[in-house]
């Protein structure tokens, strides 16, 4: 990444995204500088708890297949305005 590009104001861009097994694809509104952590946690906010059942689990962004790492950013995912995410909870870690 050029350092013009990291030195550069975010820039909004929206994304689609489902959560979990929610059956309503949303549209979230993000920046080239929120983390997928963020990602995950703005896709959330519209459907945990409301249609999908919170549970105590972290989530992950998925994104063409692939689990994006909480701590990349939407710039360096390479997220483009309307590419689709999916958020899913990450268990893992759960016991058996």
């Amino acid at each position: 990444m050029s350092s013009e590009t990291m030195d550069a104001a975010p820039q909004l861009v929206p994304l689609n995204a489902i959560f979990s097994t929610d059956f309503v694809e949303i549209l979230v509104p993000v920046t080239t500088a929120n983390t997928m952590n963020e990602v995950a946690g703005a896709v959330a906010e519209h459907v945990e708890g409301k249609r999908v059942r919170a549970q105590p689990y972290p989530k992950v962004v998925i994104h063409k297949g692939r689990k994006v790492p909480g701590d990349m950013t939407v710039a360096e995912a390479g997220f483009a305005p309307l590419d689709h995410v999916t958020v899913e909870y990450d268990t893992s870690g759960a016991p058996s």
